[in-house]
C-alpha cells in the first residue's frame, strides 16, 4: 500500500517520539501516504493503522479532521482556493468565479479527465497577498488575478 521509501519515512517520524507513543506519528504517515497515492482511501487508513499498532479510528479521526487530508478522490492537482473574509476582501470571489468558469467545475467537483479537484479553503496565513490559492496542500500562489489564473493552469496542463 505504501511504498519501502514512504515507509521509511513513516519510520523516521515514528523514531522522533517515545517508545510507545508511534500514534504521534499519524499525522506524517498520513501525509506521505496521500503523497504517495493521491488520497486516503479506507484500506489505505487501515494499512496505516496497522502499521502503527494503533486502532484504525484513531488514524481515520485525524484523517477527517484536518481539511489536508482527502477521504474522497481529488484530481491530479487540487487547487484550494482561500474564501476567508481577508480573500474575499481581496478578490476571491472573483477569483473563484473566474477558476469555476474556466475549470467548468464548482466547489467540491473534478474534471471530467481527473486533473482538476477545485476547493474552498480556509485562512493559509497569507491574508496580504489575496486572493490566495493552495496547490496540492504544498505551493502557496498569491495575488491570483485571472492572468496569473491562466498562467498556472497552462502551466499544470503541460
Amino acid at each position: 500500500m505504501i511504498s519501502p521509501k514512504g515507509l521509511k519515512e513513516i519510520d523516521r517520524a515514528v523514531l522522533k517520539y517515545p517508545a510507545g507513543h508511534q500514534q504521534s506519528a499519524v499525522i506524517a504517515a498520513l501525509a506521505i501516504a496521500q503523497r504517495e497515492r493521491g488520497w486516503l482511501l479506507p484500506e489505505l487508513m487501515q494499512f496505516i493503522a496497522d502499521y502503527l499498532q494503533i486502532p484504525a479510528i484513531s488514524v481515520q479521526e485525524v484523517a477527517t479532521f484536518y481539511n489536508m487530508y482527502e477521504t474522497t478522490s481529488v484530481g491530479t492537482y487540487k487547487i484550494t482556493l482561500c474564501t476567508n473574509l481577508p480573500c474575499e476582501l481581496g478578490g476571491a470571489e472573483k477569483t473563484a468565479e473566474y477558476l469555476k468558469k474556466k475549470l467548468r467545475i464548482d466547489f467540491g467537483e473534478t474534471t471530467p479527465d481527473g486533473r482538476f479537484t477545485l476547493k474552498e479553503g480556509e485562512c493559509f496565513g497569507a491574508c496580504g497577498d489575496a486572493p490566495v490559492v493552495l496547490l496540492n496542500n504544498h505551493r502557496m500562489c498569491s495575488f491570483m488575478s485571472c492572468e496569473k489564473i491562466d498562467q498556472l493552469l497552462e502551466e499544470l496542463s503541460t
